[in-house]
């Protein structure tokens, strides 16, 4: 027993603090990335199916039971089999092949046909197909995670995850079914298994390292951006080991596993198509077809065009999986792009940049300039050398950043800022510096940095559920990002339930008209609309109809006319052709609605004129008005997405039916109202 004296000194001592154990730490990374999984995929409970998620679901599960690869091969095989696990599983019957469309291999149409025009439960397997890619989004905060520990301890490393689990960008696609964030897992895992296969040999690495490369061949085409990036790497590992082992000894290392990536990349495509050369399945083949043919697809490709036709003719690699590239190669050369009310069809340097500006909340671009500040101020303090030192174990890193916004800067496509999701992994991981501030011996810059942390999750819940609309206040906020950025950027389709919602509420009974930019249906949402021109045209075909007052809906994207062929200036040859083709609009709904007229009137046209004057002429109507609308304050807006404005009839009629000087006067006393 202890005396007193020798109890009361024992119990002086001071007890080591308990320290959390490992097992206890990463349980709660894990948790906490589990965590932006759900909240990224309750946020899409409520939102309908978004542009690209049809054709990537309906594909997939089209690889999936039949093994045809002509449904949408221009993206990844790995993500859309993945995502459309759910429906195989179930068993979810495909429309009959049989089908003109599932012959043409029109994905968009035949996706319709599969989620809207059979009993099946749509809403159920799309939540279930977001919930598969939500598993890659946490994977990402995992890896994220882990590099961050290893270069800045656990307090970098939560902060990592934290900027991660709450980013908007990442809540955002992170549970949809697409092929974006899966690639964004692939980029970094790639680059960091290469890496550490290169720093520390052995069979497993090696292994792993091969087995990651090629499955993110077959999880996107930008894949084709790792050559840079891991011969980057490669340079830098071979500088550092040239004076230990010798050029010989180094060179012949990276010629072997370098050879063996590239083997297991080419097994594992193949793997992925069944082995099969043919993109068709044999008992389906019979006047199958891609959707754009071979000699469509390499037109205009300059030296390209020669390599696909000889990697056909060897049968080098899968036929669907050429042609994927090829589709890629062929749509990015043109495409149309809107930026703060400008528009391209090979796009602007600054698009990306200013995307970044936008779309990524204040405090996170805070953390990001203060932390250049500080770096290069610690650069120039200890010199050149000792940089390169410090920055070594970051080579895959910086490489993956510097040829991802390389390549982005230069890039004709332009039409979505989900295109730059691979580079903020790395911001991320840098951003876990930040961890040696959270010290109670630094208060100030411990409370700078948990203060933007805490600012940074704010910014997503405020927007919480419509994280795809997040615009900083740089930009204006989410109400005003449609005059920015659109597309994907903004609105994919996703708000035909708000829309309903907001329709229910303030406009029961009302006349409704809708221009949507998506594949969702609106039918199918409990939406009651005369629809208007609409991207793209699915489903069955719309009627003919005259523009009356209303409640109007119309898409950002639509609003801008991003993809019209009569976007950009009104101009007056196209006012000329517009009031031409006003004048036939009773004899257009005629011929549609009055089967005698119209025997009447295909004695003086035949039908395929009076349904391409009909086409243009609404093209040009709605294009009048929405040079009018963009002008005019919405009523509201759902979800940011979908312009909701309620128009007079005079408004109607002088926006659509009246001259040019009534039309510009609308605009000058709506602007003159707003300003």
């Amino acid at each position: 027993m202890f005396r007193g004296a020798e109890f009361s000194k024992f119990k002086s001592v001071p007890r080591p603090a308990a320290t959390p154990s490992s097992g206890f730490l990463v349980a709660l990374a894990v948790l906490l990335a589990l965590v932006h999984a759900i909240l990224a995929v309750t946020a899409t409970a409520e939102k309908s199916m978004t542009s690209d998620e049809i054709a990537h679901l309906t594909a997939g599960h089209a690889y999936n039971t039949l093994g045809d690869y002509r449904l949408q091969p221009e993206n990844g095989n790995l993500p859309q089999r993945w995502a459309a696990l759910p429906l195989t599983v179930a068993g979810a019957p495909l429309p009959p092949t049989s089908r003109p469309l599932w012959r043409d291999a029109d994905v968009w149409r035949y996706g319709h046909a599969f989620f809207y025009e059979q009993p099946l439960t749509s809403k159920t397997f799309l939540f279930a197909g977001r919930a598969m890619i939500a598993l890659f989004s946490a994977a990402t905060g995992l890896l994220i995670f882990f590099w961050s520990r290893a270069r800045f301890g656990w307090r970098g490393a939560f902060l990592s995850l934290t900027l991660f689990a709450f980013c908007p960008a990442f809540l955002a696609h992170g549970a949809l079914a697409t092929s974006d964030i899966v690639m964004t897992f692939f980029f970094l895992a790639a680059v960091g298994a290469w890496w550490r296969h290169l720093e520390k040999p052995g069979a497993a690495g090696a292994a792993l390292s091969a087995g990651v490369l090629g499955l993110a061949c077959v999880a996107k085409f930008s894949a084709v951006l790792l050559a840079p990036m891991l011969a980057l790497s490669a340079l830098v590992w071979l500088a550092g080991r040239v004076r230990a082992d010798g050029w010989r000894v180094s060179l012949t290392r990276l010629a072997r596993t370098s050879a063996l990536h590239f083997a297991a990349a080419w097994a594992i495509i193949w793997l992925f198509y069944g082995f099969r050369f043919s993109a068709f399945t044999p008992t389906l083949a019979d006047g199958a077809n891609f959707n754009h043919g071979w000699g469509w697809m390499l037109q205009d490709m300059g030296w390209p065009r020669g390599v696909f036709l000889k990697l056909r003719e060897w049968r080098a690699l899968p036929d669907a999986f050429l042609y994927g590239f090829a589709f890629v190669l062929q749509f990015a050369q043109q495409r149309g792009a809107f930026l703060n009310g400008d528009y391209s069809i090979t796009g602007w340097v600054s698009f990306f940049p200013y995307a970044f500006l936008v779309k990524t909340t204040l405090p996170f671009l805070l953390l990001v300039l203060v932390g250049a500040i500080a770096d290069g101020r610690r650069q120039w303090a200890e010199g050149g050398r000792a940089t390169l030192a410090r920055l070594r174990p970051f080579t895959p890193l910086i490489g993956l950043f510097a040829v991802y916004w390389a390549t982005s800067l230069t890039s004709h496509l332009n039409i979505g800022h989900r295109h730059i999701l691979p580079t903020y992994p790395v911001l991320f991981i840098a951003a876990g510096a930040f961890g040696a501030w959270l010290d109670f011996r630094r208060p100030f810059a411990a409370l700078l940095v948990a203060v933007l942390a805490l600012w940074h999750a704010g910014e997503s819940w405020l927007i919480r559920p419509h994280y795809l609309a997040y615009f900083n206040a740089l930009a204006g906020g989410p109400a005003n990002g449609w005059r920015h950025l659109v597309d994907s950027s903004l609105d994919w389709g996703q708000d035909l339930p708000a829309l309903r919602t907001w329709l229910d509420a303030h406009a029961p009974g009302e006349k409704v008209f809708l221009s949507y930019f998506g594949t969702g249906d609106p039918a199918h949402e409990g939406i009651r609309a005369t629809m208007l021109p609409t991207l793209p045209e699915v489903g069955p075909p719309r009627p003919w109809r005259p523009l009356t007052a209303g409640v109007y809906g119309v898409s950002a994207t639509m609003l801008q006319q991003v993809y019209s062929p009569v976007r950009g200036d009104w101009t007056l040859e196209r006012e000329a052709e517009y009031q031409k083709l006003r004048t036939l609009e009773p004899l257009l709904l005629a011929y549609q609605g009055d089967p005698v007229r119209r025997a009447e009137l295909l004695r003086d046209a035949p039908a395929a004129n009076w349904t391409t004057a009909w086409k243009r002429y609404e093209l040009l109507r709605l294009a009048r008005l929405c040079h009018y609308l963009r002008v005019r304050p919405p009523e509201a807006n759902a979800g940011y997405s979908i312009l909701i404005y309620r128009l007079t009839a005079e408004e109607i009629a002088a926006a659509t039916a009246g001259s040019i000087r009534e039309w510009s006067a609308l605009i000058e006393r709506a602007a003159a109202r707003r300003g």
